[in-house]
């Protein structure tokens, strides 16, 4: 299970926002709905997400009646608000939100569509193991509005899915892709590098099944050790390596030449589409700062600068919301530092980067450095744009202390 929730002030049990939010009808927003559930529980995974043995008084036949109660009171409250708009984007997310009956996650999406309504064009994307999609249930999303599948590959290779304890079988992605482009749903395919006893050949030879896939958009993440996580201990226990850096460099580095090889445009720094209108439009309101509404348990919500969070375990969510509760367990309001350290962070790692102008007065003379460093492209620069480079992409932390610090 993930680590504890963050520290904030109490939030009201009502849900409602403050009066003094400065709400903007024009900002995009966007709703992610956590699925909680996995039937096994991947050693490197730190995510909100239960086990059937872990429900403790909650039942996932359950769920979909449940957050539908939080539905109810996120339409009730932002529209109090004046902060009621069309959702651009629609995220399922998890955990598996595949282990749900496909008529389940169309109940979710069509409440969440009658409460909200939804943007001409709108992109809804479903997580999903390879394990779970077959045509019916690829055709069951597509009817229901779903435009997007983003299916968990991780890797090709089997040695490497066991020290990722995936459970999912490397050929069932080939036919979760054939059934969701069936469907006429778009296609998403996330992979993870640098696991224990991956060489870079093993790393390869996953790029190249992916590539096999003919899929809209990739992501593909440098596997990090999480606290609390049973990778984390067996790596404190002297059982399994720790990650390589060099090698999860040289890693990023083959797969940005594959891909970009294969006609994929970087857009974020561990995110690569097909072309503009491929890119995940969900992840950049994140990287962005729209407003949006976690539903689930441990959900984040963010609407004009307010920030706050869902209790995490699935029994206590059903519990608040039974009782007309909020679920919110916290909230808090960061100050304009903060939420200026947040803008570096995020938008840095996107291709166009962050504008000079943007960046904390006193950081600014930095970029010079990171030029001269090969961290930040120099033509973009001078157009007042701070660009990584691709050098600039594997050290895009140390180039944030730079700008932030």
């Amino acid at each position: 299970m993930a680590g504890p929730l963050p520290l904030g002030d109490p939030a009201p049990s009502d849900g409602r926002l403050p009066a003094d939010l400065p709400i903007d009808p024009s900002v995009p927003f966007s709703a992610y709905l956590h699925i909680p559930f996995c039937r096994v529980r991947c050693g490197y995974c730190d995510f909100n997400t239960y086990t059937s043995s872990e429900l403790r008084g909650a039942r996932q036949e359950d769920y979909a009646s449940t957050l539908l109660a939080e539905i109810d009171l996120a339409r009730n409250v932002l529209d109090e608000a004046g902060a009621l708009r069309p959702m651009d984007t629609v995220f399922f997310g998890g955990g598996t939100p595949t282990l749900l009956p496909a008529g389940d996650l169309a109940l979710m999406l069509g409440a969440a569509v009658s409460a909200f309504g939804l943007a001409e064009g709108a992109e809804v994307t479903v997580e999903a193991n390879p394990d779970t999609v077959t045509p019916e249930v690829a055709r069951t999303l597509a009817d229901a509005g779903v435009t997007r599948l983003s299916i968990g590959m991780q890797s090709a290779v089997p040695h490497v899915l066991a020290a990722l304890d995936r459970t999912h079988d490397p050929d069932n992605v080939r036919t979760a892709v054939a059934a969701a482009k069936e469907a006429g749903l778009a296609v998403s395919i996330d992979l993870i590098y640098g696991a224990p006893g991956e060489s870079l050949a093993d790393w390869e030879a996953s790029l190249d099944a992916a590539l096999e896939l003919d899929s809209d958009h990739v992501s593909a993440y440098a596997l990090i050790i999480e606290d609390g996580t049973k990778l984390a201990r067996q790596i404190r226990r002297g059982e399994v390596p720790t990650p390589d850096d060099d090698l999860q460099a040289d890693m990023y580095e083959l797969a940005d030449r594959r891909l970009a090889a294969a006609g994929f445009e970087w857009y974020e720094v561990s995110n690569w589409a097909r072309s503009d209108a491929q890119r995940s439009r969900h992840n950049l309101a994140y990287w962005r700062g729209s407003d949006w509404w976690g539903f689930g348990p441990g959900a984040h919500s963010h609407v004009a600068g307010l920030r706050w969070w869902n209790v995490k375990h699935p029994a206590a969510y059903a519990q608040r919301l039974s009782a007309s509760d909020s679920p919110a367990a916290g909230t808090e309001r960061p100050d304009e530092g903060a939420r200026m350290l947040e803008r570096v962070l995020l938008q840095s790692r996107l291709v166009e980067g962050i504008a000079v102008a943007d960046l904390p007065a006193g950081n600014r003379a930095n970029v010079a450095g990171l030029i001269a460093d090969g961290l930040v492209d120099a033509r973009a620069a001078v157009q007042g744009r701070v660009q990584l480079t691709l050098r600039g992409r594997l050290l895009a932390d140390a180039v944030v202390r730079e700008l932030t610090d």
